[in-house]
């Protein structure tokens, strides 16, 4: 029901432990926009804990340290508004940075969802407008982003079955395809 609210879950010490634990990985995310909702979720999930549990994870958070290697570089800000769009089912306007020409497009999208890549950078798969078929688009490559306010009708193929075609045409999982 619109509105009705629930009394604070209380959280085991493991699944606090847990959620510490993955906060070190958000806060490596290419996307601004996530790391940013997820620590805010966080603080509120802290302030409910019980005194006994927040002591430890707070004493577990100094003990848990991500490589170096994997530098902070956020690359985008748009995550959660692409997150948006897709549930809502709304059209979004991109200007996008083509990989291999010096191209920039503007398309209309119909985004379908997300993929992480090995490169540790977000993927949008969308229906791209432009070119009547889908297509992915690295987050970092999008320079401006907007919704434009028209609705579509959720897509009838899968995740899996867009995934399964594309593993077995292009062999690769992770190869670009706009």
């Amino acid at each position: 029901m619109e509105g009705y609210r629930i009394p604070p879950v209380m959280f085991t010490e493991n699944e606090a432990n847990a959620l510490i634990t993955i906060e070190h990985l958000v806060q490596k995310n290419s996307d601004s926009s996530l790391v940013k909702e997820y620590t805010e979720a966080l603080n509120k999930i802290k302030a409910v804990l019980l005194y006994s549990t927040k002591s430890k994870v707070e004493f577990l958070s100094k003990r848990i340290a991500t490589s170096p290697v994997l530098p902070i570089t956020n690359t985008s800000n748009s995550l959660t508004l692409i997150q948006n769009a897709l549930t809502d089912f709304k059209v979004l306007k991109i200007t996008y940075q083509s990989e291999y020409k010096n191209d920039k497009t503007k398309r209309n999208i119909e985004p379908f969802a997300l993929y992480f890549n090995l490169q540790e950078s977000w993927t949008l798969i969308a229906y791209c407008l432009l070119r009547n078929d889908y297509r992915m688009f690295r987050l970092d490559r999008i320079s401006k982003i907007e919704p434009i306010g028209i609705s579509f009708e959720s897509h009838k193929l899968t995740l899996k079955e867009f995934l399964d075609f594309k593993e077995k045409n292009f062999v690769i999982p992770d190869i670009q395809l706009s």
